[in-house]
């Protein structure tokens, strides 16, 4: 079996996802215009099932969807964020050849113990638990088989929706968005990649005591198989229904995990979804997933850094600057003050000195209208295009927010950022990160 993109895989894949997107998009048609019933749980669970199947980037869209609060009604959010660690795994034959095909014919020897039935399967491969000859307990991750295929098809297909929703609604131009996508899902294919993404991660936050990350087994690893020590550990909402007297201290070690190596080395965890973390029983962090990561130029950083400042001190002229340093074109007053809009709604929380929730409204909605409000004034004004860096920034704020509101965290987010923004110096950050990436070999990224 080859992992090549392969014209007859990927033509195959064009087949199952127009077929599953149909069925379901019947369904919803018919409710709406021919006064069809509806059974929306019934519905919800049929998408996760034919998401789940097709795995990859498709059911990658779902689990983004289903981080960010109240843009899916809550049947349909309740179903797809099982996607997230739940979803349909590969049964023990696959197992048993893809293993074969990894490590040789002999491979089982090189274990004590391997367990055949997945603990966790998502996206793009699934992890089994083992143990070495040393008694060193071990996940090893999985690649589902023709995933290169997979992938090319399903960014060709999202390229196509983009550009059909492009001619009904040019407030946002998709182009960075796909491009940014396509780089980050092709980097998620590659398991040496990822180790050494790891091995970054333990370089980065190796003085963060609260905050654990796995060791690669490069041994037991290649370039569709990832070998880590596995660390114990529960799902984070099912740790704060235990110990809810522990929820600010979950909400500290993520902040810090997602944002200590974003504004110190320049590096962003881009994918916060909860199957890429669970929780120890004192409340630390451990780190699961390395495949979404995103290195930065050091003017990003400080933009991120002068938009806090230009909020906080009305400064026009600053704001303009930090926008122009991510890319986008010069604004106008009306564009300045619909992207300060959305940008106020982010920063917020890190403008008070003061305990508070991420989201200081019982309005569960509030999230949601102030982006329908912001993609309405964009659209009157003609549209915008993000730079591609914006997309996994942004998409971690959002992910991240909503893990905070959901386990109702109150922290003082104005002096947890300021710990980490306080003396930044990108001439700095600049040194730190390269040689940090020299360090794991990831130098010239």
């Amino acid at each position: 079996m080859t992992e090549e993109s392969s014209l007859s895989g990927r033509v195959q894949r064009y087949a199952r996802v127009g077929a599953a997107a149909g069925r379901l998009a019947t369904r919803v048609a018919g409710s709406r215009f021919l006064g069809l019933s509806l059974d929306r749980d019934a519905h919800a669970a049929e998408l996760r099932t034919a998401l789940g199947g097709l795995k990859g980037p498709v059911m990658k869209l779902a689990q983004i969807l289903a981080t960010v609060p109240d843009v899916l009604p809550p049947e349909y959010a309740g179903e797809l964020v099982h996607l997230q660690a739940d979803a349909p795994s590969m049964g023990r034959a696959f197992v048993k050849r893809r293993m074969a095909t990894e490590l040789g014919p002999d491979w089982i020897d090189r274990f004590e113990e391997f367990d055949h039935q997945a603990a966790y399967a998502a996206s793009l491969g699934q992890v089994h638990k083992a143990r070495d000859p040393q008694g060193r307990a071990l996940a090893c991750k999985l690649q589902y088989p023709d995933m290169e295929s997979t992938v090319e098809a399903d960014l060709h297909q999202l390229k196509l929706i983009f550009a059909i929703y492009q001619r009904y609604d040019n407030a946002i131009n998709p182009d960075g968005i796909h491009g940014e996508l396509s780089e980050r899902l092709h980097e998620e294919l590659d398991y040496v990649r990822e180790a050494q993404n790891i091995d970054l991660y333990r370089l980065m936050l190796a003085d963060q005591d609260a905050i654990h990350v796995p060791e690669p087994v490069t041994d037991l690893s290649t370039g569709r198989l990832l070998t880590m020590t596995w660390l114990d550990g529960q799902r984070l909402l099912d740790y704060v229904d235990e110990h809810p007297d522990n929820r600010n201290q979950v909400a500290l070690n993520m902040f810090r995990a997602w944002y200590t190596p974003f504004y110190r080395y320049g590096v962003i965890h881009g994918d916060p979804h909860p199957g890429n973390y669970t929780v120890r029983e004192d409340g630390a962090l451990n780190l699961l997933d390395f495949g979404c990561i995103r290195v930065f130029k050091p003017h990003f950083i400080s933009g991120v850094i002068d938009l806090y400042h230009a909020l906080r001190d009305d400064d026009t002229d600053l704001a303009v600057h930090a926008y122009e340093s991510w890319g986008f074109e010069t604004p106008g007053r009306e564009m300045l003050e619909a992207l300060n809009k959305w940008a106020r709604y982010l920063y917020t929380p890190l403008l008070e000195d003061k305990v508070r929730r991420i989201q200081d409204t019982d309005n569960a909605y509030y999230g949601a209208a102030v982006a329908a409000e912001v993609h309405r004034e964009l659209r009157r004004l003609g549209g915008i295009a993000p730079p591609k860096e914006f997309v996994l920034v942004d998409r971690a704020a959002i992910g991240l927010g909503s893990v905070f509101m959901r386990i109702n965290a109150e922290v003082n987010w104005h002096r947890l950022f300021h710990e980490l923004i306080d003396g930044f110096d990108a001439k700095v950050l600049v040194k730190r990160q390269k040689k940090a990436l020299k360090t794991v070999g990831l130098e010239g990224v």
